[in-house]
């Protein structure tokens, strides 16, 4: 029997084993997918800690529910995680879900990626299926992964397959598309979305071959409702960026919108809501003190990154994503502005920001504006405090380290200011209205005019 064969024997028997690397946001809920159709699971982790909570069923995000791990962990033992990298020679596949950031210089670090598939090509055995669900730039899956795995396998002791037609006889041999099958398949996670989670967000998938595609198809559909295919992974992978991207640059469109028509005293909501009962060309954006999270922040730059290989120059997406990156700043103006209506300055003010979170109703700070923001009124001189039901304590980007302060009368008769960062649903904006003395809006959560209310 053939690879191919083989491990679509043990998909359609249930009896795969499916190692996924990385068990954050993307590879937990994955991993507990898959766990729940009855496939035995091994999660991959850098860090112990979090490979000793996930074996103790101790959940540690937020879309999964607590009762659902310990059911996969505790109950079916069906979902195990570890730290032995030796370990993926179990595993018929690999998924592959780590971190994609910037280094300091906002150029792709490509790192966690690279290390993953030194893992892989040292310990897989003949007859995996690799599949990369992080975000990346084009032709990453098969320029930068695949000559890194193909590298490693000389010295793993797994490459070894019998010669055809020679049952007696091995050689040593790991290619592409015949002992193993290289796919890449974007991740959609959605913090917070209580209607499209893993399973029910359609997947897109890409593979270096037909076999592969066809194995990556039956593999995922035990996870996953509903699988696109798409003819190669370097379409897939620019899928992920298209969407980003598009957000991306909607989203800096409405925010540098928003900053004019604050200068024209235009509301910019009652504007978008007006253009939204047009029922075709128009989808609503909504502006805010920035873009935050792993993906939309970041895609542009990797595409940028090989934008610059085929000497073409992303004009478009590079404004987009430089307006992004300064409304920290401008939020900074408006928290400067609502001040100095009370005679205030920055320095020596105290301001209160209410969510540290990029996005509502989650514990996720990655990237969120309202930490540049708070940096640089601390930078002004600023006496910085925060409130966040679903972040008890946060670093920011400069180092600076606060905990969550409680949200009473009193908390705001000694705040100058109170500034709305995150809209989570918690929040109680009119015991805000009633107490704050000071109020700066980033988030359209207040939808009355007073003179000691300031809108973005």
């Amino acid at each position: 029997m053939n690879q191919k064969k083989a491990i679509l024997n043990k998909i359609k028997n249930n009896s795969e084993i499916v190692g996924v690397i990385g068990l954050g946001y993307v590879g937990l809920p994955l991993a507990v997918n898959f766990a729940e159709a009855g496939v035995h699971v091994i999660g991959f982790e850098k860090s112990q800690e979090k490979a000793d909570m996930v074996n103790h069923g101790d959940n540690y995000i937020g879309d999964i529910r607590d009762a659902v791990l310990r059911e996969v962990v505790v109950d079916k033992l069906n979902l195990e995680a570890t730290t032995d990298c030796t370990r993926m020679k179990e595993c018929d596949a690999l998924i592959i879900a780590v971190p994609t950031p910037l280094d300091k210089f906002r150029k792709p670090d490509m790192s966690y990626i690279e290390s993953a598939c030194i893992d892989i090509g040292r310990n897989m055995k003949v007859g995996t299926f690799v599949s990369l669900e992080s975000t990346t730039y084009p032709t990453t899956t098969e320029e930068f992964m695949l000559p890194i795995i193909e590298m490693e396998t000389i010295n793993n002791p797994n490459s070894f397959r019998q010669v055809k037609g020679d049952e007696k006889k091995i050689e040593k041999s790991f290619k592409q598309g015949i002992d193993y099958w290289l796919a890449y398949s974007p991740e959609r996670v959605d913090p917070g979305n209580k209607e499209f989670h893993t399973r029910n967000t359609p997947k897109v998938l890409g593979a270096l071959s037909e076999d592969g595609l066809e194995i990556g198809e039956a593999l995922y559909k035990k996870a996953i409702n509903t699988i696109h295919k798409v003819s190669s992974p370097r379409i897939a992978e620019m899928v992920k960026i298209l969407e980003n991207t598009y957000r991306l640059v909607n989203i800096s469109l409405i925010n540098e919108l928003a900053l004019l028509a604050g200068k024209m005293d235009i509301n910019i909501w009652e504007v978008i809501e007006a253009a939204k009962t047009k029922p075709f060309g128009f989808q609503a954006f909504y502006p805010g003190p920035g873009i935050g999270g792993h993906c939309i922040p970041l895609d542009p730059f990797y595409l940028e990154h090989i934008a610059k290989k085929y000497n073409f120059d992303l004009s478009i997406i590079h404004a987009a994503g430089h307006i992004n990156m300064r409304m920290p700043h401008y939020m900074y103006i408006k928290i400067a502005t609502a001040l100095n209506s009370q005679r205030k300055a920055v320095n020596g003010s105290k301001i209160l920001f209410l969510g540290v979170a990029y996005k509502p109703n989650i514990n996720d700070e990655r990237e969120s504006p309202a930490l540049d923001i708070m940096d640089i009124t601390a930078h002004k001189g600023g006496v910085i405090s925060y409130h966040d039901p679903h972040i008890p304590e946060v670093k920011t980007n400069e180092e600076r380290t606060y905990i969550s302060t409680d949200m009473t009368a009193q908390t705001f008769v000694e705040t100058d200011c109170v500034v709305l960062t995150t809209n989570h649903l918690e929040f109680d904006i009119e015991f805000v209205k009633e107490n704050a003395k000071l109020i700066v809006d980033l988030r359209n959560m207040i939808n009355v005019s007073k003179k000691n209310i300031f809108k973005l």
